[in-house]
């Protein structure tokens, strides 16, 4: 007899979810539902338009479905790699008379307050070169840099080359690529600046330089428009659960809260209970959301007292 139920490829669905499952009667909304548990994307289905909004609606009508479905994957793109320009390219780019360069590399070499190397030269040709970015949106680049560097490292310290050219990579892949883009692009980054800081404080994070995944974190959260207490409530319940800050963990009670569209504390304490009953042998059912968040609440005092206590006997 085959094996059904291969180890460590189970499927598995809350009761809630197969007794709105049960209550559809449709076999289509159980399939898509089970693709999209799998898969994440239904577009391997190959069902045809009115099938598949069908059976969407069905899930959708008990809660199943996100109001948008995942966009399937796409291959990556193969970024062709930047040519290798010679002393001599570099050579005959300032002496262009019709050129913006040499007129760029002047402003560039006055805003970092050095000569350029050849390697540098080479680095800054390729955002103009390569890259095709204009003059002007190089400057704008080369001055965020100049304030990011400053803001991380003390005033004074200057990026190298090779840090503006890897943001201008980054800048390049998001089409970057006039003023306009530029002006709205570093308006973001500040403002995701300040939340960036304000989420720190929320989550009881001393004020610290942050990796790009925690970065990645704060700007979606940012984006799906949560509140502070919100958040908070979502950290508490991370803390409860994980017995410390666990950032994936926490993302995925947020993406819960999105796809439900609870964006608000008050929202989230109506929109997200989860009764949950006495299970077989008398174990007692967890407790509700809000002593939970009670008792998160006293975990995180508790453990905010003790770092204070070992900061004082350590002084």
């Amino acid at each position: 007899m085959s094996q059904v139920f291969l180890p460590g490829q189970v499927l598995a669905i809350t009761a809630q979810a197969a007794d709105r499952l049960l209550k559809l009667d449709s076999g289509d909304a159980a399939l898509l539902y089970l693709q999209l548990l799998r898969h994440g994307e239904a577009d391997s289905l190959k069902w045809t338009e009115a099938r598949l909004q069908s059976a969407l609606d069905r899930l959708r009508s008990q809660g199943l479905a996100p109001s948008e479905l995942p966009a399937p994957a796409q291959p990556p793109v193969q970024e062709a790699p930047p040519p290798e320009y010679s002393t001599e390219d570099i050579t005959q780019a300032l002496e262009e008379e019709h050129s913006t360069f040499p007129a760029l590399v002047g402003e560039v070499e006055r805003r970092l307050g050095k000569r350029l190397s050849a390697a540098d030269l080479k680095s800054l040709y390729t955002l103009y070169d390569h890259l095709a970015l204009p003059a002007e949106v190089v400057l704008m680049l080369t001055g965020w840099c100049i304030e990011e560097t400053a803001r991380k490292y003390g005033p004074g310290r200057k990026p190298f080359l090779s840090q503006i050219r890897k943001e201008g990579f980054v800048w390049a892949r998001r089409g970057i690529d006039t003023m306009e883009r530029a002006e709205e692009h570093i308006q973001m980054l500040t403002r995701l600046r300040s939340r960036e800081a304000e989420v720190l404080r929320l989550l009881d994070i001393s004020p610290r330089p942050l990796v790009q995944r925690e970065k990645d974190y704060i700007a979606a959260w940012d984006g799906m428009g949560f509140e502070d207490e919100a958040i908070r409530m979502a950290y508490e319940r991370t803390v409860l659960k994980k017995q410390s800050m666990d950032w994936g963990y926490m993302n995925g009670i947020l993406r819960r809260w999105h796809d439900k569209g609870l964006h608000t504390a008050a929202a989230v304490r109506t929109g997200d209970r989860d009764p949950r009953p006495v299970r077989a042998g008398g174990q007692q059912a967890a407790p509700p959301p809000a002593e939970q968040e009670r008792r998160a609440r006293e975990n995180v005092e508790r453990t905010r007292r003790l770092m204070e206590q070992m900061k004082q006997e350590g002084n």
